[in-house]
């Protein structure tokens, strides 16, 4: 079975750097996981993934943090390491913009409450999944 190697924004063409720009600034990172490098082989199909994902993700009938929890529980389903350390990274981003917005409301008792639960959910998560997670995070950082 051959493999390909990932696709670097600096080897990138200009329609995947495009995408790749798209990412970063839609995902407020200064980074491309291997998920997005693997799939930019394929420019189409990149874009359309590309496309789904923000189109999935844009304001409904959920807010995004509860779309990346419902990631976050098909990855934990299919036991794939490296999903659930990508959509756990962006659950932190969601919430911390939750508490920014609890923050500058003066809405300071549900503040406290979120920052109990957070807590509780960091303490459980880090139990089951660090040494797995750890793993992930090193090979989704490795440029």
């Amino acid at each position: 079975m051959s493999t390909f190697g990932l696709i670097e924004y600096r080897d990138a063409s200009p329609e995947v750097r495009a995408v790749y720009d798209d990412i970063m600034a839609t995902r407020k990172t200064d980074w491309i996981n291997n998920f997005w490098k693997a799939i930019a082989h394929d420019p189409a199909l990149l874009r359309r993934t590309w496309e789904d994902i923000k189109e999935i993700m844009a304001p409904g009938a959920l807010d995004p943090l509860t779309k990346e929890l419902i990631y976050v529980a098909v990855s934990v389903t299919n036991n794939c390491h490296y999903c659930i350390a990508s959509h756990t990274s962006q659950v932190a981003v969601c919430a911390s913009e939750i508490e920014v917005r609890l923050r500058s409301s003066g809405r300071r008792t549900l503040h406290r409450r979120s920052n109990r639960q957070k807590g509780l959910a960091r303490a459980m998560f880090w139990q089951k999944w660090r040494p797995a997670r750890v793993g992930v995070i090193r090979e989704m950082r490795s440029d």
